[in-house]
């Protein structure tokens, strides 16, 4: 008897994959079709001032229609919020191009002269934060701005990068 048992399981698991699947009423002719009218809401007829209904008020493309859910007050007000914030700000997130850093300071303003005489329409500036002299040129608020001037110093200046920077707001 346990012999059989696994032809007679094999012999199931066959019959039950050759059974053809229940046929969807939702299908018809190869194409979906889906009834959800059941589903729209009902609009209720509601006369205007002027005896028309809202209905033959929207067919009109001109009509003035007053709108019922406006949240202007609600927009307004995070907009405020956001330009109060904005007013105190001191600094953007932005970008520099960074045309020296080492130890002596001989040679950062070396550079800062070099390059107000390559591109004198770039304004530079020499920053020492310990122990490094940096020099500095432009301000970006997006990579992409440097981008510009940063290859005409490149030409000048192999070892310029451009970097992230803390850019004062005006």
């Amino acid at each position: 008897m346990r012999a059989h048992l696994p032809y007679f399981m094999l012999l199931l698991l066959v019959a039950h994959a050759c059974k053809q699947p229940p046929q969807s009423t939702a299908v018809q002719g190869g194409r979906y079709h889906e009834d959800l009218s059941a589903y729209r809401p009902a609009v209720p007829e509601v006369p205007t001032e002027n005896g028309t209904t809202q209905q033959e008020t929207r067919r009109d493309p001109k009509a003035y229609v007053e709108a019922q859910y406006a949240v202007n007050k609600q927009v307004d007000f995070v907009l405020d919020s956001i330009d109060r914030i904005n007013l105190t700000r001191k600094f953007i997130d932005g970008f520099t191009i960074q045309v020296y850093s080492g130890l002596k300071r001989d040679d950062a303003l070396t550079v800062k002269k070099n390059l107000l005489a390559y591109l004198p329409h770039l304004e530079s500036e020499v920053q020492y934060i310990q122990p490094n002299f940096r020099v500095k040129t432009g301000k970006y608020v997006t990579r992409l701005d440097a981008q510009k001037d940063y290859m005409a110093v490149k030409r000048y200046f192999p070892g310029a990068i451009v970097v992230p920077d803390k850019i004062p707001v005006n």
